[in-house]
């Protein structure tokens, strides 16, 4: 049931954002629009609460519980980022607006920007790590929490992964082109 309800809230995470961008932007209805995107947390709420009652019914703590707060970390980590970005790219493709810039490619504010986004994913473990944490002391039984326990350490291997990817943004900056002028980058990097 759980795994069910994370599917429905990705599909209700996507469905969400783009009635909220044709409203915003299609339809010119851009309060509409502001409305639909500020009810996607909501999603994550009844994810929340259904896997608190699930636990509460004596359903055996598992993998699926574990899933569940990983990916209301994430949204909390990443969701906001990805709804700006999208915005960013409906503005332009629906709107006429200048297109967003992208991630800068080369040197420090390459290595920023890749820090920023791993920042997202240690926020994201510490979110999962806590829900985890507080449904291990809702479940109380030691002997049944194990594969919640599991999960925080998976939450943090990942987080780690990705902060050796991006530290290496940051240890072996990558290099302007030969072909590509300096003025050019400045320029690329002007406009972020």
């Amino acid at each position: 049931m759980i795994v069910t309800l994370i599917v429905v809230c990705e599909v209700g995470f996507w469905v969400l954002l783009a009635a909220g961008l044709a409203f915003r932007y299609l339809l010119k209805m851009p309060r509409t629009g502001l409305a639909l995107l500020l009810c996607e947390p909501l999603l994550e709420v009844v994810l929340l609460v259904v896997t608190a009652l699930d636990l509460k019914n004596g359903a055996e703590p598992n993998w699926t519980h574990g899933l569940a707060a990983l990916y209301i970390g994430y949204t909390v980590g990443h969701g906001h980022r990805t709804v700006k970005w999208l915005d960013g790219h409906a503005a332009h493709r629906l709107a006429g607006a200048d297109r967003p810039a992208g991630p800068p490619k080369y040197g420090l504010p390459r290595a920023r920007h890749e820090g920023k986004v791993w920042l997202g994913t240690v926020v994201a473990a510490g979110v999962a790590t806590a829900l985890l944490q507080l449904a291990i002391w809702y479940v109380g039984d030691a002997g049944r929490t194990g594969p919640l326990e599991s999960w925080r350490f998976t939450a943090w291997r990942v987080a780690g992964i990705h902060g050796v990817v991006a530290l290496t943004y940051l240890l072996w900056p990558k290099r302007v082109p030969g072909g590509v002028s300096g003025e050019a980058v400045s320029r690329d990097l002007t406009k972020r």
